[in-house]
């Protein structure tokens, strides 16, 4: 079984002896043996490095992101108040995939504009291990850009500065005046038409690190990492205080401090946690349409840096939108999962009923979340915590031998094989469980597989072999028709 598990081998999880024996089956099915390494080694990764998109408003950082991803997924509408689902996304260039954290796209003048540029670009930096910033080199450097490039300085991070909007070769000598902001050497870019940013990417490999500075979990000894999420005001950093067992952090919501000390280590259940409390960022109440935005920010820098997290819902009230993307994120990011259910001791029977409906309906794609229902006000069923916890962090880990899975995927295709499709049925031929945290698997099949059947396959697993508490992540691989088309 030793030989099963390879942490950071090039075969994803797979020992040495079991690659061997999986490779000779995928070759007797008629792979391409490249095909299947690549396969192996995108589902085997650990934590991906991380790449955060700074700049001012209207330089075209939304336009660098879906340049950069390949597609248009980041919204590009310089409107204040446009708030956005997802700040991160992933991406992959000259064969290595790395995340990007996005903060383009928002601006509120409440407190002035250098204010709200500072506040996002702190939450992504420090979320992030290299950052790209961006510059409008047909403005030049302004007062906004001199501010975040202090901020970059204190933050000791790799640096690689884009200046945008460079569509000609006339435009370069623009480009060459932002060397007056110390950053090092500006690659001149067109988010807008692509031009030049191959080689601005090129320069981000080199300065991203191979892995996160922060392998979680990693050291051997070292506390868990959880991150405490919810929408604003839903109890967190009382909840934090009631497992401390003392006022650890302080709710203050003065204007224009942009954060506390966000980790703080607690004991819990006889073991020490690292709880990386987003609550313990203060929040700036007077950025009203910005709130979802720097909610979304910060979450995603906590869920970034954790093992678990723990999404903390307002009993007393209906599940919300905001409850659902946050729920989204934790998923997307692919951290174990607790659901944690505050303010229980005000429900009536009425709001009792009401709210187990809502579950059902709203909460139906986290049926495999362990739920624990609290005070954090009373200190009701704390002691719950840590066990759903405990489940959730065996769950991300757990692995499945390829012998073992691949039984198990032979009795699943004999009695509930896919449908038939245009005459032809697709069949899975075999798999294997390439990586864990979150569990991730390579199914091979001889034609496309249903959403609808790769979520049966999901739901078997799951009643198989557990994986309480984790999201799972399945990719599928078609063999394909050698000599003739597809």
């Amino acid at each position: 079984m030793n030989d099963q598990i390879h942490s950071g081998d090039e075969h994803g999880e797979l020992g040495d002896a079991e690659y061997a024996e999986f490779m000779e089956l995928a070759a007797q099915e008629g792979f391409d043996p490249e095909d299947i390494e690549g396969e192996l080694a995108a589902a085997g990764h650990g934590p991906l490095p991380r790449l955060a998109v700074v700049g001012r408003p209207n330089v075209g950082k939304s336009t660098l992101v879906n340049r950069i991803i390949g597609r248009r997924e980041a919204v590009v509408q310089d409107k204040p108040g446009v708030t956005r689902d997802r700040v991160t996304y992933e991406a992959e260039w000259a064969g290595r995939r790395f995340k990007v954290v996005d903060t383009g796209g928002w601006e509120q003048d409440v407190l002035g504009l250098d204010a709200s540029v500072a506040a996002q670009a702190e939450f992504a930096i420090d979320a992030a291990d290299a950052v790209v910033f961006v510059v409008d080199a047909t403005v030049g450097a302004t007062d906004t850009d001199e501010a975040v490039v202090k901020l970059l300085r204190r933050a000791g991070k790799p640096v690689v500065l884009c200046a945008n909007k460079v569509d000609g070769p006339s435009a370069e000598a623009d480009a060459a005046m932002l060397w007056s902001l110390g950053l090092g050497e500006p690659h001149p870019v067109s988010a807008l038409h692509g031009r030049g940013t191959g080689d601005m990417l090129d320069a981000v490999l080199e300065a991203l690190p191979e892995a996160p500075a922060q392998t979680f979990g990693a050291t051997v000894g070292g506390p868990r990492r959880i991150a405490l999420i919810g929408r604003p005001n839903v109890g967190k950093s009382s909840l934090l205080n009631k497992v401390a067992g003392e006022e650890r952090v302080v709710v203050n919501e003065l204007a224009g401090t942009t954060r506390d000390p966000v980790d703080e280590l607690i004991e819990l259940g006889g073991v020490t946690w690292k709880f990386v409390d987003t609550a313990g960022i203060r929040r700036r109440v007077h950025l009203q349409e910005g709130a979802d935005y720097y909610a979304s920010l910060r979450t995603a820098a906590a869920v970034e840096k954790a093992e678990v997290a723990v999404i903390l819902i307002d009993a007393s009230e209906s599940i919300s939108v905001q409850d659902q993307r946050i729920i989204t994120m934790a998923v997307d990011a692919g951290r174990a999962m607790v659901v944690a259910f505050n303010k229980w001791d005000t429900l009536d029977e009425e709001r009792r009923y009401y709210l187990e409906r809502e579950i059902e309906t709203e909460l139906g794609q986290i049926t495999w979340a362990p739920r624990v229902n609290v005070s954090a006000a009373t200190g009701r069923h704390m002691e719950k915590l840590v066990p759903a916890i405990e489940t959730a962090l065996a769950g991300w880990e757990t692995r499945i031998p390829t012998g073992r899975l691949n039984a198990f995927l032979g009795e699943i295709v004999a009695s509930h094989p896919h449908p038939i499709r245009g005459g032809k049925q697709p069949r899975i031929l075999f798999g294997t469980q390439a990586g864990t945290r979150p569990p991730r698997f390579v199914l091979f099949a001889s034609g496309f597989l249903e959403a609808g059947y790769r979520r049966f396959i999901e739901r078997r697993l799951r009643e198989e072999f557990g994986f309480e508490g984790t999201p799972i992540h399945i990719s599928v691989r078609v063999r394909e028709k050698r000599g003739r088309n597809k």
